[in-house]
């Protein structure tokens, strides 16, 4: 199944510092349509930082996103999304490989676990064992 990215371009800052920048809104895996559907749904509630006091909102399709048009008292400001599938991402987190199962013999014998020793271990004088009970098992790994 494809995944797909919802991309805005918009105009941010205001003047002769006004520019566009690129933001990558969130992945959508699945169908095409799917993603276009939610990448509208996002275009709709969008309410970017210019203009402070909008007096018209218009949001055109597109090929293979949209546009909003934003009309401020003195100047417009736009937003272009868009729909593209992700072909790689180098910051892409590792997908976690599940073991599979390993089928037991019918025949198998679970591994012996040894005796506790019966005497007591020899101890330093503050009551520490000199040599641990764990030590020369075999069952632990």
């Amino acid at each position: 199944m494809p995944t797909w990215g919802l991309i805005a371009e918009m105009t941010v800052g205001t003047g002769d510092r006004k520019h566009v920048e690129a933001y990558v809104l969130t992945h959508v895996e699945g169908s095409y349509d799917e993603a276009l559907a939610e990448l509208e749904g996002r275009a709709r509630r969008f309410t970017p930082e210019h203009p402070r006091n909008p007096k018209r909102r218009r949001l055109f399709r597109n090929g293979d996103g949209l546009v909003l048009v934003i009309d401020g008292s003195w100047q417009s400001y736009s937003a272009r999304f868009t729909v593209a599938e992700l072909l790689e991402d180098s910051a892409a987190p590792t997908p976690k490989r599940e073991r599979e199962p390993q089928p037991e013999p019918a025949d198998a014998v679970p591994p012996r676990i040894p005796p506790m020793p019966s005497a007591a271990p020899t101890r330093y004088a503050d009551g520490v064992p000199v040599k641990p009970t764990w030590l020369g098992r075999s069952d632990l790994p």
